[in-house]
Order: structure tokens, then sequence, then C-alpha cells
């Protein structure tokens, strides 16, 4: 089951991590929270092979880290509406949340790919070095919003 962004936090243990996940075709970013849910740091970009595979790469992440929620990416169409790229990473969430047992919410992640990548380019990183980073620093980017969004509300 999905869960909105406000009905994530209740639902979770009082001292652990979000997980913030960026739901790309080719690969997965993985990003997680302090305990305090204050600050998003990158954890990790997972190739995307088989689902099993990243559900137990995610599953250990999970345990590792004290994890007691998933936030995942929903890319939105410009308009608001829900496209094809927002279909998958819907059904991704979906299946998560069966998979880990864990409360999941969609995170709107409209431009924080593009975001991300402008500031790579602004602080002259290399496009190979780019492609290496911009996954788990989008899911990052996309988990520090949903942060900020949670503590002012």
């Amino acid at each position: 089951m999905l869960l909105s962004i406000n009905e994530l936090v209740p639902q979770m243990p009082i001292l652990c991590r979000l997980m913030g996940i960026d739901p790309g075709s080719k690969t997965v970013g993985v990003a997680i929270s302090d305990l305090n849910r204050l600050v998003a740091s990158p954890a990790m970009n997972i190739k995307r092979k088989k689902y099993k595979d990243l559900v137990i790469q995610l599953s250990d992440l999970m345990k590792s880290e004290n994890i007691g929620g998933i936030i995942v990416g929903l890319p939105l169409n410009m308009d608001g509406s829900i496209g094809p790229s927002a279909q998958s990473a819907r059904h991704f969430a979906l299946n998560l949340s069966d998979s880990l047992s864990i409360p999941v919410a969609l995170w709107d992640e409209r431009l924080s790919t593009a975001a991300v990548e402008r500031a790579l380019i602004n602080a002259d990183i290399s496009r190979m070095k780019r492609a290496k980073l911009i996954d788990k620093l989008s899911a990052t980017y996309l988990l520090q919003g949903a942060l900020d969004y949670l503590a002012n509300n």
C-alpha cells in the first residue's frame, strides 16, 4: 500500500531513517537520511537487473541502516499528469511496499535529475563522473525535498 508523505512518518518507528529511491530504467539511485530525518546523503547506485536481486540489496541496506520508510521519486509530467515513467515508478513503489513490508510514499521529483545534472556541470564534473553520480544524487535531491517538507509541516 502506498501512503501519502504525511501518512508515512506516523507509520514509522521514532528513531529510524528514511530511504529515498530514484528508480531509473537502468540504475536505481538510493539515498538515506540521518536518524533525525533532517539531512539526506547519497548511499549507492544499484544496476537494475533482476527485481529479486534489487530487493535483496535494498533489504540488506534497510537492516544495516535502520530504515523505517521509503520515499520513491515520482517523475510526473510538467503539467502534473502521470505519464509512462510515473506509472512505472508507481508500480515499482507498490512492489517494494509488498516485497519489503515497509511503508512507502511517492514524492514528486519533476526536474530533480535535471537540477542535479546542472549542478554537476556547473561544478565542472566530467561526463563520465556525472554518469556515475547522477542517480544517487538525484535520490538525495528528492529525499531532501521530502525531508524539508516534513520538517516544515
